[in-house]
């Protein structure tokens, strides 16, 4: 017979007292009156993570339409709005209550990008949220009046407040859908429409600060110049206007402090879905849209940088360029060329962020130090080609680089957080005042396709099977080795990186056999998430909450960054 809600209240109270390993014996499934709680398992030490469950509501009880969840963009829409109730009850309604993680019922944050999770489920079945519970315990002895009031009064408040359509906001919800809906139509869109990207009128694209992305309310509603404006009707907003980037080499240009890079990092995080009220929910970038920038010191594996660096003086072979500790222009031309590997069809690069010497070699410095003594071939001389030889479009933001003003199919200056179209203006400006610089780009632009040597990948840590470990968006522990991924900006959350982390054991387990390139690899772990989803990458015998979607470019980046990793051509 099932374990009811009854159940469980007594078994907590008569493990009142006990060592904290008695917990185990709340694993199991007990029956509330209108939802399943699953505890999946329960941790051996409170100072360890807390108890992972799940809390499982059939379709005729959690009563949400079916046009919430029948379309997979409105599905994830949904699902971000009911984690975020989840989360905001569980604040409110948890608390210490003993040592470590006791009392604290916990799922894992989303901000402000609606990305497909793990955390929330909502289908035909119903609804099944995933979190934990930190049990509660005095030092290591049970706590278990307090479980039971935890578990059989506390939960189930926060369950009922959240995860039923009649306890929630349906016009804040079907927002939330319709949002998700109407970005990944107008995403899906645009190379029909000819463009890398798209910024609605009145979007608000400053963000409070570096370290809060949220919307900053003083910020200035955004508003297309007349000859880019871009008119789009979308399935859910109707008629909506912006600022469409073409396809092709754009600008972003203008003085200090007036919005240029701003404009950049909103093309940036355009190619994930943003929340209402984010003031982007309708700036959308291609789905393979990267960031680029010089990174001192990061490991480079074998990667072909000879479009960009050749004839180095000690006679190293840029071809399969490797080493330890990358100059800003390796590092910058390593990051372009391993985009280009994994499929990139859009290149952003900030001024400021980038590597000097790597961007621009002028014609005073060409008159000074011959073609011959100099292996870099900068980006002005390479972007063009770029663009005709591999369709890949390229928006970089300037402020002292005027000669790529020859090279520019747009030129978009920002004037306090207004863009205005001066392409025509920068076009009689390069005519007027020629720069005299003469293309040092010599050949096609290589085609890599390295092979990953399994060998070179180990996750696991003396006897563990294997170890993944995220720190924050910034770090990620595979093994015995920590990837420095602060440079990859596209990453927004700590559930990223850790599904980032299981996908790169995944797909050494099952497909780095060392004669698949890296993209051949990632093709087949894609094709494996897209049939099973995220879940596929657990390791564990039930599924969790705490994964969210990630893109192969940045499964890439973090392998490329594995100082272990070795490579064939």
């Amino acid at each position: 017979m099932p374990k009811t809600h009854d159940d469980l209240r007594r078994l907590c109270q008569r493990l009142d007292g006990r060592g904290y390993k008695a917990y185990k014996a709340l694993q199991g499934e007990y029956r509330f009156p209108r939802f399943t709680l699953i505890i999946d398992h329960v941790q051996a030490d409170p100072f360890a993570a807390p108890t992972r469950v799940r809390v499982r509501i059939p379709a005729a009880e959690a009563g949400f339409p079916p046009d919430l969840w029948e379309h997979p963009s409105r599905r994830v829409g949904a699902e971000h709005y009911l984690a975020e109730a989840f989360i905001a009850q569980a604040a409110a309604h948890s608390r210490p209550r003993g040592t470590g993680h006791s009392g604290i019922l916990r799922m894992e944050p989303v901000g402000q990008a609606m990305l497909p999770r793990t955390a929330v489920r909502l289908g035909p079945q119903g609804v099944e949220a995933r979190f934990t519970v930190g049990l509660p315990a005095a030092g290591r002895r049970i706590l278990g009046h307090a479980a039971a009031q935890l578990l059989t009064q506390d939960l189930p408040r926060v369950v009922e407040a959240s995860l039923f359509y009649r306890a929630v906001d349906p016009q804040a919800l079907r927002a939330y859908a319709e949002a998700a809906e109407d970005a990944d139509f107008l995403r899906a869109r645009l190379e029909t429409l000819g463009l890398v990207a798209f910024v609605a009128d009145g979007s608000l694209l400053p963000r409070r600060s570096g370290v809060d992305d949220r919307p900053l309310p003083s910020g200035i509603p955004f508003q297309s110049p007349p000859s880019l404006r871009v008119e789009v009707h979308l399935p859910n907003a109707g008629v909506v206007t912006g600022m469409g980037i073409p396809q092709g080499v754009t600008l972003i240009v203008g003085g200090g402090f007036h919005g240029k890079s701003t404009l950049l990092r909103a093309l940036e995080r355009g190619v994930y879905n943003h929340k209402p009220g984010d003031g982007r929910e309708r700036v959308v970038s291609h789905p393979m849209t990267v960031k680029i920038r010089a990174e001192d010191g990061r490991y480079v594996a074998g990667v072909d940088i000879s479009a960009f660096i050749n004839n180095l003086p000690l006679g190293q072979d840029t071809t399969r360029f490797s080493t330890e500790n990358a100059s800003g222009s390796t590092s910058q031309a390593a990051n372009i060329m391993e985009a280009l590997e994994m499929g990139a069809r859009v290149l952003l690069i900030d001024e400021d962020t980038a590597a000097t010497n790597l961007m621009i070699r002028d014609r005073r410095m060409q008159a000074l130090i011959a073609r011959e003594k100099e292996p870099i071939t900068p980006l002005v001389d390479r972007v063009r080609q770029l663009y005709t030889e591999r369709g890949v479009s390229t928006v970089l933001v300037l402020g002292g680089s005027g000669d790529y003003l020859d090279v520019a199919d747009t030129v978009i200056a920002m004037d306090t957080y207004r863009p205005l179209d001066v392409t025509q203006k920068a076009r009689e400006i390069a005519r007027r005042f020629p720069t005299g610089r003469v293309s040092e780009a010599q050949g096609p632009i290589p085609r890599p396709a390295r092979v990953p040597l399994p060998q070179s990948l180990n996750p696991r840590k003396g006897r563990k099977e294997a170890v993944v470990k995220p720190h924050g968006t910034h770090g990620l522990q595979l093994g015995t080795q920590t990837i420095d991924l602060s440079a990859i900006s596209q990453l927004v959350e700590t559930a990223q990186t850790r599904a980032i982390g299981l996908a790169l054991v995944y797909a050494w387990e099952k497909y780095m056999d060392g004669r698949r390139s890296l993209a051949e690899v990632w093709a087949l772990v894609e094709k494996d998430l897209q049939q099973g989803g995220l879940e596929i990458l657990c390791r564990t015998r039930y599924p969790t909450g705490d994964l969210a979607a990630f893109r192969g470019l940045e499964w890439a980046a973090a392998l490329n960054r594995l100082r272990t990793l070795r490579v064939r051509a």
